[in-house]
């Protein structure tokens, strides 16, 4: 049985919080990422393909904090962060801080492919597909108004303001600064990742995920999204992408965990899971969420926020995408 689950960031995401017109765009977007992602799978495809391809629609939505959509740093640059791994051989590949490749999940495929290493940094991590012929994009491709907006009201809570003339020359058109702008279409801006994981037709597993990190992040953060172990993780077992508060994701091992219990405990993925998330995560303040899914095929998405975006299809089964808590 084959199966594609993929998140789109979890956080703070109310009903009330979303236009109606916001939230079908949302979902469009979602629906779209799985469409592409099962088609590979139910042709046969392998699911490290399938994975890469549902997270690199995710990274070319503007919608979400990864690849064109990528959030600011504090200097107003995007510094983006991805991995990939596949669970039958254990081999992962993964890119930090990268502020060109215009899809950052393919240039941690090139790590995994094309390198003997699994991590690499801006700008090695630039330089590799610059020489593998990798789309890099100017920054005006990543420069979006609301993300810059958001910078700027991240900006203001901390007693600070950009010099508007250090990201002038990222837009491509004049610059608005409202002087209290509200992203109802991104109630959780300050952070967010896209994932996917995906069991293919020959029982094989893999495991994707990218971000753009957090808003007014500073000194080249980086958070659990490239580390594997944190924010990914593949193996013979199950395959996880995480999404929330990285630090506590990283401090949990979020990932492996999950495929520890498997393994040491006899749990179930879905019982796995809900420790991690529910039992471990949630008491010490990590805020999030992850998408598995097991040998078996058997697909969950847990969150300890008030939602997640999200989408998942099961072989024979329909398409089901949401994005609060039900």
């Amino acid at each position: 049985m084959f199966a594609l689950a993929l998140h789109g960031g979890a956080g703070t995401i109310a009903r009330a919080s979303l236009s109606p017109d916001a939230e079908r765009e949302y979902r469009a977007a979602l629906d779209a990422a799985l469409h592409v992602g099962y088609s590979l799978l139910a042709q046969g495809g392998a699911a490290f393909d399938a994975v890469e391809a549902t997270v690199r629609s995710l990274e070319d939505c503007p919608l979400f904090n990864a690849g064109r959509g990528a959030v600011f740093t504090h200097e107003g640059h995007h510094e983006m962060d991805a991995a990939i791994m596949q669970g039958h051989t254990r081999l992962a590949g993964a890119v930090a801080g990268v502020r060109q490749v215009q899809n950052p999940i393919r240039a941690a495929r090139l790590v995994l492919e094309h390198t003997e290493h699994v991590l690499l940094a801006y700008p090695g991590a630039d330089e590799l597909a610059r020489e593998h012929g990798l789309p890099l994009q100017p920054p005006e491709y990543f420069f979006t108004q609301h993300r810059f907006n958001q910078l700027q009201e991240a900006l203001q809570e901390g007693r600070m303001r950009l010099d508007h003339s250090q990201a002038r020359a990222a837009a491509p058109a004049p610059l608005e600064e409202p002087e209290k702008f509200v992203d109802n279409a991104d109630p959780n801006w300050k952070k967010g990742t896209v994932g996917a994981v995906a069991r293919d037709q020959y029982g094989h597993l893999a495991a994707a995920t990218s971000t753009g990190g957090m808003t007014n992040k500073r000194y080249a953060r980086i958070g659990d999204t490239p580390l594997i172990g944190a924010g990914t993780w593949a193996d013979e077992r199950c395959a996880i992408s995480c999404t929330g508060h990285g630090e506590y994701f990283i401090r949990a091992v979020a990932a492996y965990d999950i495929a520890c219990l498997m393994e040491y405990k006899g749990l179930s993925l879905e019982e796995a899971c809900r420790v991690v998330v529910h039992d471990k995560l949630a008491p010490a303040g990590g805020e999030g969420g992850l998408i598995a899914v097991d040998a078996a095929g058997n697909v969950t998405l847990p969150f300890n926020s008030d939602g997640m975006y999200r989408a998942s299809r099961v072989e024979g089964g329909a398409a089901q995408v949401a994005i609060y808590k039900e």
